[in-house]
């Protein structure tokens, strides 16, 4: 994390040098930046909810807050052809994108799909460089560095102790060679499926992540 963080510091020292306008944008994203992370902690309590539900209310919430403004501040409605593609950008760029955040999210955990999330601007230069653009620094070239180390540092973290799992009931997709879904049907079904289940006492000891089975402190 720290060298995820001194890879985001690497970033705005480059572009703070661009005199005070760029400052300013800094710390607007610098605002944004701590919304999406109070947003990302709220949703983790979401994350094993059904995704689609989530996406859909997170989405009309967004819609609606979105048209407001634009009808405050006096925007033109947008013609078909416009409404359409912005439709279609939401639909992927939020809509799908959300679904796959949650999904991760109830994998592995908040902190590992964040850093790997954190990371996707600089996909974005890379593909900028690829497609002929250079106004990229030193400054931005360490911060992917740094940032890099940080996201392969913390995927390939390996935690593993004995630990104890308490009963409790829920309902998410899940396979039975897991370790931890050993309820039994009649007959089996094969593959992946979800329907409400019961967990019974557990202790043992494996290699794992925070996904929703080990929220258990340290």
């Amino acid at each position: 994390m720290m060298l995820l963080t001194m890879g985001g510091m690497a970033l705005v020292l480059d572009r703070s040098q661009a005199g005070a306008t760029q400052l300013v944008g800094l710390l607007a994203v610098a605002g944004a930046t701590v919304s999406w992370a109070v947003d990302n902690t709220l949703s983790r309590a979401l994350a094993e909810r059904d995704p689609g539900q989530v996406v859909m209310l997170k989405g009309a919430i967004g819609a609606t807050a979105t048209a407001a403004l634009a009808v405050g501040a006096g925007e033109p409605r947008p013609d078909l052809g416009s409404a359409l593609a912005l439709l279609a950008l939401g639909a992927t760029g939020y809509g799908l994108s959300l679904r796959f955040y949650l999904l991760a999210q109830r994998a592995f955990g908040a902190a590992r799909t964040g850093s790997v999330f954190a990371f996707a601007p600089l996909i974005g230069a890379s593909l900028a460089y690829a497609l002929g653009e250079r106004s990229g620094s030193a400054w931005l070239l360490g911060g992917a560095a740094l940032m890099l180390a940080g996201l392969v540092l913390h995927l390939g973290e390996t935690h593993a102790h004995e630990h104890t799992h308490e009963a409790m009931v829920h309902e998410h997709a899940h396979m039975h060679d897991d370790g931890h879904h050993d309820h039994v049907h009649d007959p089996m079904p094969v593959g992946m499926h979800s329907h409400p289940h019961r967990h019974e006492p557990l202790r043992h000891a494996h290699p794992h992540v925070p996904d929703e089975h080990h929220a258990h402190p340290h």
